[in-house]
């Protein structure tokens, strides 16, 4: 019996994916690119999805992420070539809906992220990055995920840290643009308002960095999301523990997000994209097998900050 035109189009773009997923082993570029998880194996190619990406990216088959070294978000191994994490994970179950291949190239840092994008460099950055409406202005946000602030001060320091106020006049590490920076800025307010000083922030390229500050004793803690503090203290057993900001303290429950530039009219696929992630159950598993349960968003959400 012969194929229909819809089962013949299915049939190529799946064989492009299994094709694709087997050439993202290889480091292209200065970056890194990862292998297949198997929380997303075997996702079904949609086509309506695929006709509706950018003719630029159904050309060369390919979505081009940038991303920073951002534990468990995103791991890179130390020959630099292979990324593992939340980041992958989703990143190949995107490709797999969409019919094409990813690729991750390693930046240093949010700025690095934005400024490539609007350069025609990467087509998204998968995050998690605050979706902020003065951001929201160049770029479409997807919100997936959101989370709280915390500290990571290593075992054994003399720094006093047994909540996050004892911060106040200390110096954090955060990486610079993100999140955190901002939570700490709302901490330090905290702080000024009960007549203690402001945290001294310390802006570096990424969690390594910061991490690395508050062991050296550049830094008495290192601020990052709850998810990361997590993972640090559970893979690093016995060298670091966090506090957690409060809302008494400042802390939010922020939106964190996908970026791509809106000029690129990647977005809106990415959102539905991720809806379908979402229906059949990939999203849940992701983050479930991350152990953030507690950070989940009911479903994907579109230029959240500036909606209002």
């Amino acid at each position: 019996m012969g194929f229909s035109l819809r089962q013949w189009r299915r049939s190529t773009i799946a064989a492009a994916v299994a094709t694709g997923l087997a050439l993202t082993a290889c480091t292209v570029d200065d970056g890194a690119a990862s292998a297949p998880a198997p929380a997303a194996a075997g996702l079904a190619v949609v086509p309506a999805l695929h006709d509706q990406l950018p003719q630029a990216v159904r050309d060369a088959g390919l979505l081009r992420f940038a991303g920073d070294s951002h534990p468990p978000y995103r791991t890179v191994s130390p020959d630099g070539t292979t990324v593992t994490g939340i980041d992958h994970d989703f990143q190949q179950a995107l490709g797999q809906i969409l019919g094409v291949r990813v690729e991750t190239t390693i930046v240093s840092g949010l700025p690095a992220a934005l400024q490539g994008m609007l350069s025609g460099r990467y087509d998204a950055f998968n995050g998690p990055a605050k979706a902020t409406a003065e951001r929201e202005q160049q770029f479409d946000t997807v919100t997936w995920m959101t989370t709280r602030t915390s500290y990571v001060v290593p075992v054994g320091s003399t720094a006093g840290v047994k909540q996050a106020d004892d911060l106040c006049g200390k110096r954090v590490a955060v990486v610079t643009g993100s999140v955190v920076e901002d939570q700490l800025a709302k901490l330090s307010a905290f702080c000024q308002r009960e007549g203690r000083p402001a945290a001294q922030v310390i802006g570096l390229d990424d969690t390594n960095a910061t991490l690395l500050a508050a062991k050296s004793g550049r830094a008495e803690a290192a601020g990052m999301t709850q998810a990361a503090a997590i993972d640090v203290t559970t893979q690093q057993k016995g060298q670091y523990e966090y506090v957690t900001q409060t809302e008494e303290q400042g802390a939010t429950k922020d939106n964190l997000a996908l970026y791509t530039p809106k000029s690129a009219g990647l977005g809106p696929v990415l959102q539905k994209a991720f809806e379908e992630l979402f229906r059949d159950g990939t999203y849940a598993r992701i983050m479930n097998q991350w152990g953030l349960n507690d950070v989940t968003v009911p479903r994907p959400l579109f230029d959240v900050a500036s909606a209002g």
